[in-house]
């Protein structure tokens, strides 16, 4: 009787990107990948197969030529909310200006005002659309920020039906709590109490109730100060809760630098970073994630400094910063593709910050790479060569996706 398969599936007649190895994006040329419990058993030529295939697999699948990547990792994201901005972005381009905007009430107050009238199952309805657009374009690993609701029941909202989007599409989803991220109407005249409300109240209650993978804020002029975005990282640290930050987006506050003191996890938009905030994040290793959907949605001129986080070896990764007022953006892909346009990066640079460095910028050593013992998280796409997946602009690449070594099933 001959030995059971050692493998669940083989696949078989792809090109890998594995992001491993010294070849420019990994690539190995007529390769096979093998998947066991989930995980990737096996990669490699296929010509090193230690047997043939169909004594090796239970489930032996041929790709036809395509790409085979890891599956793609959105490390910073908005996605859920209630309502859209949609009628802003109209006015803005019929010249109101975002003064205007906000004294009639839009802005990011709007969304507020739309998520916190919308119950879980209204937040959950109208986000789930969104995930399934960035699944359809290859996307494996999700993070999703609270924030819109900026009191303790809208953000425990927020942050369930991040949970509950994971559980529906059977996708892994990582929750960042942002409750520095404006400063809600209610508590217009005593910020300094808002503050201790998040620090004290909000942030100990959403991680008692295991809602909470990271700390975020934002640190800006038009946001929380230096010293306040401190305090939040400091009970974030007694909480044992990794932090990252948005930073450096419209000046320089010297965020990045903070949240490297923290040995945080990423510093997030970086327009306005500064030399001895590239010197902090190289020294801590914490994540550069570059975020082109909210420079062109803003028409932003100021570019982040790429050739100095280059010489410095600071990690590049990409998202989407899917979000209703300046990043409305639902395809990684594109956010890569805008990533080499706008900002200049190579389509490996981009692509690794669509893989591997967005999953460290989340904290994730398993996945990002097609290696032996990685989850085997997997996107295999209509194109022969890495760079395709950023020089296409829109159209369907995506062939299928694996979560975990699950396929995943069209929405």
């Amino acid at each position: 009787m001959s030995a059971s398969p050692r493998w669940d599936t083989l696949l078989l007649d792809a090109h890998l990107a594995t992001f491993a190895g010294a070849q420019p994006f990994g690539l190995i040329e007529d390769g096979a990948l093998a998947l066991h419990d989930g995980r990737i058993a096996w990669v490699g030529a296929r010509r090193e197969l230690p047997g043939a295939p169909h004594e090796l697999a239970a489930e032996v699948e041929r790709l036809d030529g395509a790409l085979l990547t890891p599956g793609l990792i959105d490390c910073h994201t908005h996605l859920v909310f209630g309502g859209d901005r949609a009628q802003e972005f109209d006015l803005r381009l019929n010249g109101a200006s975002y003064e205007d905007i906000a004294r009639a009430g839009g802005g990011i107050a709007s969304t507020v005002g739309a998520t916190r009238q919308a119950d879980e199952a209204a937040l959950l309805a109208q986000s789930l659309p969104r995930a399934r657009a960035l699944l359809a374009d290859g996307v494996t690993t999700l993070e999703i920020k609270s924030g819109y609701g900026l009191a303790l029941d809208a953000e425990r909202r927020m942050l369930k039906v991040a949970r509950r989007i994971g559980e529906t599409l059977g996708v892994e989803v990582r929750t960042s709590f942002l409750g520095l991220h404006a400063l809600p109407p209610e508590y217009k005249e005593r910020r300094s109490d808002y503050v201790a409300e998040v620090c004290e109240v909000m942030l100990p209650a959403l991680a008692a109730e295991g809602l909470v993978d990271a700390v975020d804020a934002f640190c800006e002029g038009i946001g929380f100060s230096h010293e306040e975005t401190r305090r939040l990282f400091e009970r974030a640290r007694q909480l044992g809760l990794p932090v990252k930050l948005h930073a450096e987006q419209l000046s320089d506050l010297g965020g990045a630098a903070l949240v490297a003191h923290y040995q945080g996890l990423s510093a997030d938009h970086l327009e306005y970073l500064s030399a001895s905030g590239i010197e902090a994040m190289a020294a801590a290793g914490t994540t550069a994630v570059l975020l082109p959907g909210a420079f062109y949605a803003l028409r932003e001129t100021k570019l982040p400094p790429i050739a100095s986080l280059r010489e410095h070896g600071v990690p590049m990764a990409v998202a989407t910063d899917c979000n209703p007022g300046t990043s409305p953006l639902l395809s990684l892909r594109l956010a890569a593709g805008m990533a080499c346009t706008l900002f200049r990066l190579t389509p490996e640079e981009a692509l690794r910050g669509v893989t591997v460095h967005a999953a460290r910028a989340l904290g994730l050593r398993d996945r990002g790479t097609l290696e032996v013992g990685q989850r085997a998280d997997l996107a295999a796409w209509r194109v022969a060569r890495p760079a395709e997946l950023c020089y296409w602009i829109g159209g369907e690449l995506l062939l299928r996706s694996w979560i975990g070594g699950t396929p995943v099933r069209p929405a």
